[in-house]
C-alpha cells in the first residue's frame, strides 16, 4: 500500500462546499474535514516529542561563557515557533506540512556553534542563515534546484526518508540501541543487551502490532488509534508494574498533577545578527553558516518531495503544488526559530504521518498548529505520550514511502546507483541531507563517465559541486588555515 487510498464515497461533494472547503480545496483533493483533523492530529502526536527533545539538546549546551538557556523557556519558544509556523504553511502553502525546530540543527547550535560564541550570537547566526534561504527562494533559485532533480532521485529520497524515519522511530522506542563501548562488533544491537527487555519495549511492539493490524485491515484512523491505545496502555503499566522512570526515555506516562502552565517567553527576539563577526574568524563564520544553510536546504527539499509525493500531490511533472510559496514560509520559519532562540525551525518529516491519515491540505496544519498553541499552556498533559506510543507511527509512516522504491528503474545503472546510495545513506549516516548529497554526486559523475554529462542540469551540477565541498569540508578548511 504505496499510500492511503481515498475513498470518493466517503468525500463531500464538490457542489454547496463551504467556504473553508473551496480555500484549502478539499474535496478537489478528495478529502474531507475528518480526514484532516485526523491527520493533523496525528501530525501532532508524532512530532511532539520536539516540545521535550528540544529544550533538552539546547539547555543541556553552555556558551563560550557558561550560560545556559532555560528549559521552561525553551519549551515556549519551541511551541510557539513550531505553532505560528505550521499555521502559516497550511494558509499559504496549503499543503500538510507541519514545522518545528529541526533535529540536527539544534544539535549544531547547541554543541558546534554555541560553545564558539555568546547565546544570542548562535541564535543570530540562525537568523542570517534563514535570510540566505529567503532570498535563495525570492529568486527562484531554491524552487529551480528542486525542478532539476531527476524523478527517480526524487523518488528515492522518498524512500530513503521511509527507512531513515522508522530507524528513528526504533531507535527512539529502545527497540534497537547503540551497543556502548563495544568498537568490535556490529554498531547496533536489539534492545538495550541484545534481547527485548521491559515494559516500555512491550508497549512499542503492542502499538507496531495494531498500528500494522489496523492498517491492513483498512481502519481509518489507524495511526491515531495506535498512538491513543499504546498511551492509555503505558500509563497503566506504569501505574501497576515496578519501572524506573528513565526506561521510558524523555516522557514518563504519567497523568501530571497539573494540565495548565503558564508559558514563558524570556527567550523571544534574544538574538544578535551581527555578534558572532567579533567571536569567530571571517572563515570559521563562513563555514558554519554554510554547513546550516545547506542542512536546511536539502532536509527541506527531501522532506516536501516525499511527503508531497506520499500524499500523491505531485503533478505530471513531479513538481510540488505552490512550491515557491512553501519554501519561502520554510524559509521564514528557520528565521523565526533563531529569532525565538529555539534554533533553526524546518518542515517535519513526521508531517507524512498525517498524510498516513488521509490529510492532502493545509487545514490539517490549522489542527497540528492549534494543538502547539495549546501546548503552550497545557504542556503538561500534551507531553503525556511516551516515545514508545509515538514510534510505531514512524514505523507504519516508513512503510507507506518505503513502498515507492518500485517505481524506480533498477536496470539503469546510471539512475540505480545514485538512488541506492540515497536511500542507503540516509539511515546509515542518519541524516537526510548526507543521503541526498551522495545521490547527487554519483548521479553526476555516473552521467559524466556515460558521456551523457549534457542531460545533467546545470543547477544539479552546481548542487552536486557544494555536496563534494560539504564532504570534503575538512580538509578543505585544513588547506585553508
Amino acid at each position: 500500500m504505496a499510500r492511503q487510498v481515498i475513498d470518493k464515497a466517503d468525500t463531500p461533494p464538490v457542489t454547496g462546499q463551504s467556504g473553508i472547503d473551496r480555500f484549502f480545496r478539499i474535496s478537489e483533493r478528495g478529502s474531507n474535514f475528518a480526514r484532516e483533523i485526523r491527520g493533523g492530529l496525528a501530525t501532532f502526536f508524532t512530532m511532539a516529542y520536539i516540545l521535550v527533545l528540544n529544550p533538552i539538546i539546547l539547555g543541556s549546551a553552555k556558551d563560550k561563557y557558561g550560560e545556559q538557556l532555560s528549559n521552561v523557556q525553551l519549551a515556549t519558544a519551541t511551541a510557539l515557533v513550531a505553532a505560528v509556523m505550521t499555521v502559516i504553511m497550511g494558509v499559504v502553502g496549503n499543503l500538510p506540512l507541519a514545522l518545528a525546530a529541526g533535529l540536527g540543527l539544534n544539535a549544531v547550535v547547541a554543541f558546534q556553534i554555541a560553545p564558539q560564541m555568546a547565546w544570542d550570537d548562535a541564535m543570530g547566526l540562525v537568523v542570517l542563515e534563514g535570510l540566505i534561504i529567503c532570498v535563495l527562494v525570492v529568486t527562484g533559485l531554491r524552487e529551480a534546484v528542486m525542478h532539476a532533480i531527476p524523478q527517480p532521485l526524487k523518488q528515492a529520497i522518498s524512500v530513503g526518508i521511509g527507512l531513515f524515519i522508522a530507524f528513528i522511530g526504533f531507535i527512539d522506542a529502545g527497540f534497537v540501541t547503540r551497543i556502548p563501548g563495544d568498537t568490535g562488533s556490529v554498531p547496533v544491537q536489539l534492545g538495550s543487551s541484545g534481547e527485548l527487555q521491559g515494559w516500555p519495549i512491550l508497549v512499542f511492539c503492542v502499538g507496531v502490532l495494531l498500528t500494522i493490524a489496523l492498517m491492513a485491515r483498512g481502519f481509518r484512523g489507524a495511526i491515531l488509534i495506535s498512538i491513543a491505545v499504546s498511551t492509555v496502555l503505558a500509563i497503566v503499566i506504569n501505574e501497576v508494574a515496578d519501572i524506573a522512570p528513565t526506561s521510558w526515555g524523555l516522557t514518563v506516562p504519567e497523568l501530571p498533577d497539573e494540565v495548565v502552565a503558564s508559558p514563558d517567553f524570556g527567550l523571544i527576539g534574544e538574538f544578535d545578527i551581527l555578534g558572532a563577526w567579533d567571536e569567530v574568524g571571517a572563515l570559521t563564520l563562513v563555514l558554519i553558516i554554510f554547513t546550516l544553510i545547506l542542512s536546511d536546504f536539502f532536509d527541506t527539499m527531501g522532506t516536501v518531495v516525499g511527503v508531497s509525493n506520499e500524499a500523491g500531490l505531485l503533478d505530471e511533472q513531479g513538481k510540488v503544488p505552490n512550491l515557491g510559496r512553501v519554501l519561502f514560509v520554510d524559509s521564514v520559519a528557520a528565521v523565526a526559530g533563531g529569532a525565538s532562540s529555539a534554533s533553526s525551525s524546518t518542515t517535519y518529516i513526521e508531517s507524512a504521518a498525517g498524510v498516513g491519515e488521509g490529510a492532502r491540505t493545509g487545514f490539517a496544519n490549522i489542527v497540528t498548529g492549534g494543538l502547539f498553541a495549546a501546548a503552550l499552556f497545557m504542556t503538561p498533559l500534551l507531553t503525556v505520550v511516551p516515545m514508545q506510543a509515538a514510534a510505531p507511527a514512524l514505523i507504519a509512516v516508513g512503510f507507506l514511502l518505503m513502498s515507492q522504491v518500485r517505481h524506480i528503474e533498477w536496470e539503469k545503472y546510471e539512475i540505480a546507483i545514485p538512488a541506492f546510495l540515497t536511500i542507503a545513506v540516509m539511515p546509515f549516516t542518519y541524516s537526510i541531507t548526507n543521503g541526498i548529497g551522495a545521490g547527487f554526486v554519483s548521479y553526476v559523475v555516473l552521467k559524466t563517465v556515460l558521456g551523457k554529462a549534457r542531460e545533467v542540469h546545470w543547477l544539479l551540477w552546481g548542487s552536486a559541486a557544494l555536496f563534494a565541498a560539504y564532504f570534503a569540508i575538512h580538509p578543505i578548511r585544513d588547506l585553508l588555515t
